[in-house]
């Protein structure tokens, strides 16, 4: 072993410069020479390994390393440039390629070769690899020379790709693979070298194509090209680009094809956003979310129109209910002129009470039309945009426009109740199933989140509520109850405490008469010749029903004689009131042809009994003995006297009561039916509502001021304000002069002071 025979350098590189020039024959393809064999490769690499371990200053280790980088260099300067320099574009690509696989051929056997210096002499000197340094070689001899060129003719290739040609693909991904390795593991290369060059030619390329579609193409075909183009360059990336030109990439096309011209497209003229909306044309809206949501501030301009074209729909709707309402009016006081004079051959009342009713239907379509356009533009938010959180704050804020005009003088809040009521009693014009009167619950209550005045439905919803439950109007429990769990969702159980109260009030009401009736008993001392029925309410609950002391016929009297006994037997400190008003009487009445079995009202009822002592009465005399007010004797009196039934004979005849007319008995009424139900002209309640809802607004932004005085003690009267719009905005819209006025009403009484050197800060008084 130690007489091993010292190889000199020269002589050593002369038989290793054999095995390189066959390796070289190899590549270049000559068919003569053979693949190395075992024997071969062996000899290489001990001529290495011995050059390396000979005593210095026989270690050729530095040497070997310089020329093996030499021999990489002498090869790429006499074969692989001066091949690639004669060829152009294509063609020049291809050789690239070739040379390139031959050239990391080469580095894979020579740095078998010369292995030892890696395992050894370049790891002691901290040297770049023997692989690393074959690399580097092709890069600062080839790339370097000819990245430019190569450059160009991928990018002309991408450019036929674009305009429709066929390119050889795994050409130009081959060719990329040498642009990222010539960044030795880094990206570098890849993206100064050619992916820079190729967003610069790509938005160029589309910048130029932008510019003809816009002119020539309609908004959904320009869109359509655009979906295809940002698809076709996805594809492109998958074929032969590298993943992370992706994103790059497709922001050049977003931003040429679609950002550049958004306002152009969305506002052309027959084809933009609002021709599509109102087309209907879904599947173009549709594209139109997916392509502007990809670019920045892309959407709100889309959200605006969409907000912009539901709001003059529903304004439309509402100048349509309008002007159908104003009609109905006019229709209605043609059918009053007309039917005023005796002989006159105008409307009868039924044809005046028809056209009323129609006004009333009006409304009711016109709030089955703003759901159908809610269902509708909902479903667009949800299939169209994607329920795109902008999109939902379009369609609120197109809604809340329109959902708090007025129509024919009705608040949307009064609307919206009657409809409800409409649907959940007997008899309403909405015949539907339940599930469909489930369903339309919902909308309704959905719809109540665009209405300001919430307060101002829960008490026309209340007053309603109260009507359905009292005169057994309600065509379903579970719909009532139902509604009340939605609203409780929606609002809070604040606003639906009182109509649950009134609905768990109606069923001890029930259970409260079936103990009554089995304290009567068989006992008949008890039991008062008259079939009766009580509801007793408690007072919190219900709407607020005006007393008063009628003076009731001897027949009820002992009715609620004996009612006030069981009840104060049964309860203590409660005191009963008695509201008349809300009764309702069946009397049989004799006359001539038959007997009738007449309904109406408790009043109606004492005004028709005192007629069972006396043949006539004037209206003096009806008023003392009822002791009702003037109002309500009219109506009952005009009820039975001057509308459909004329069960009372009037002296003078005529439509209207004065304090002279004579009133009697009319034997000679007879009716096709033996039991009818004789209606009281109907009173207006809405100024009522309106006025009780304005007062619990008064005592509302009084406890809101007063609560939040109390937990900041000392506020200017701006912050003051906004605090209370804020807390009181879930229910209605406060009016800043009110509120301004109720600050003041409470300085008045010392609740609040203002501050002595600035008016406009208020201070908590406890």
């Amino acid at each position: 072993m130690n007489d091993r025979k010292v190889i000199n350098l020269e002589e050593g590189w002369a038989f290793m410069q054999k095995g390189i020039l066959k390796l070289r024959n190899i590549l270049e393809g000559d068919k003569d020479e053979e693949v190395f064999n075992p024997e071969e490769y062996m000899n290489l690499y001990t001529t290495i390994y011995n050059m390396c371990t000979q005593k210095p200053p026989h270690d050729f280790s530095q040497q070997l390393y310089e020329r093996y980088r030499d021999a990489f260099n002498e090869y790429i300067t006499s074969k692989v440039l001066p091949a690639l320099q004669e060829k152009q574009g294509e063609f020049m690509l291809k050789e690239l390629v070739v040379r390139w696989d031959n050239h990391k051929i080469m580095v894979r056997w020579l740095s078998r070769f010369f292995n030892y210096l890696d395992r050894y002499y370049i790891q002691r000197h901290n040297l770049a690899q023997l692989k690393d340094v074959g690399m580097l070689c092709f890069r600062d001899l080839v790339y370097v020379e000819l990245k430019k060129s190569v450059k160009d003719a991928v990018l002309s290739l991408v450019d036929k790709e674009r305009d429709g040609e066929q390119v050889d693909r795994a050409l130009v991904k081959n060719i990329l693979g040498i642009f990222v390795e010539m960044g030795m593991g880094g990206m570098e290369a890849y993206e100064a070298d050619f992916e820079a060059h190729l967003l610069t030619n790509t938005a160029a390329f589309y910048s130029r194509k932008a510019s003809v579609w816009i002119e020539e193409d309609s908004c959904p075909d320009y869109l359509v090209k655009a979906e295809e183009c940002l698809k076709r360059e996805k594809e492109r990336v998958g074929h032969y680009l590298h993943a992370s030109s992706e994103s790059k990439l497709l922001k050049e096309v977003e931003k040429e094809v679609l950002a550049a011209y958004e306002m152009q497209l969305l506002e052309k003229e027959h084809s933009g956003c609002a021709v599509l909306l109102r087309d209907d044309k879904t599947e173009d809206l549709g594209r139109m979310f997916r392509l502007f949501k990809r670019i920045t501030g892309g959407l709100p301009p889309v959200a605006d129109i969409f907000k912009k074209h539901v709001e003059k729909e529903g304004v439309a709707l509402v100048k349509q209910a309008e002007e159908t309402a104003t009609g109905k009016k006019d229709a209605k006081a043609g059918a009053a002129s007309g039917a005023g004079g005796p002989g006159s051959k105008g409307m009868s009342v039924v044809d005046a009470a028809a056209v009323a009713a129609a006004a009333t239907t009006t409304e009711q379509v016109f709030v089955r039309n703003v759901i159908e356009l809610h269902d509708k533009y909902l479903q667009y938010v949800s299939e169209c945009f994607s329920n795109d959180s902008l999109f939902h704050r379009a369609l609120k804020e197109a809604f809340e426009v329109f959902c708090n005009k007025g129509v024919a003088g009705s608040t949307s809040a009064e609307l919206l109740a009657t409809f409800c009521d409409n649907l959940l009693k007997k008899g309403g014009s909405e015949k539907l199933s339940d599930e469909a009167i489930e369903e339309t619950l919902e909308k309704v209550v959905r719809l109540l989140a665009y209405i300001s005045d919430k307060d101002l439905f829960a008490e026309f919803y209340r007053k309603k509520l109260s009507r359905r439950l009292l005169f057994d109007k309600s065509a379903n429990d579970d719909h009532e109850r139902s509604i009340l769990t939605k609203l409780k969702q929606q609002c809070g159980a604040q606003f639906t405490s009182k109509m649950e109260g009134m609905v768990t009030d109606l069923q001890l009401a029930r259970d409260n008469q079936t103990a009554f009736e089995t304290w009567m008993g068989d006992d008949d001392a008890r039991r008062p010749k008259v079939d009766f029925t009580v509801t007793v309410l408690t007072t919190g609950f219900w709407p607020t029903y005006k007393f008063m002391e009628l003076a009731l016929p001897e027949e009820m009297v002992s009715c609620v004689t004996t009612f006030k006994t069981f009840y104060e037997a049964r309860t203590m400190h409660r005191k009963l009131t008695w509201i008349y008003a809300l009764g309702m009487c069946h009397v049989k009445a004799s006359f001539d042809a038959k007997p009738i079995e007449l309904i109406v009202s408790t009043f109606q009822a004492a005004c028709l009994l005192l007629f069972n002592e006396s043949e006539s009465l004037t209206y003096v005399e009806v008023r003392d003995r009822l002791n009702l007010p003037d109002d309500d004797v009219m109506r009952s009196l005009h009820s039975l006297s001057c509308a459909k039934y004329k069960i009372l004979n009037k002296t003078p005849e005529g439509k209207s009561i004065d304090e002279t007319d004579v009133f009697s008995f009319n034997n000679k009424f007879n009716d096709r039916l033996r039991r009818i139900k004789v209606p009281l002209p109907p009173v207006d309640e809405k100024k009522k509502t309106v006025e009780d809802v304005d007062k619990d607004r008064r005592y509302a932004i009084d406890a809101a001021i007063v609560r939040t005085m109390k937990s900041r003690k000392v506020l200017p009267h701006q912050q003051l304000v906004l605090e209370v719009v804020t807390q009181l905005t879930t229910m209605f819209k406060p009016d800043f002069k009110i509120i301004k006025k109720r600050i003041e009403d409470l300085i008045s009484r010392d609740y609040l002071e203002r501050d002595k050197d600035n008016p406009n800060v208020f201070k908590y008084l406890a």
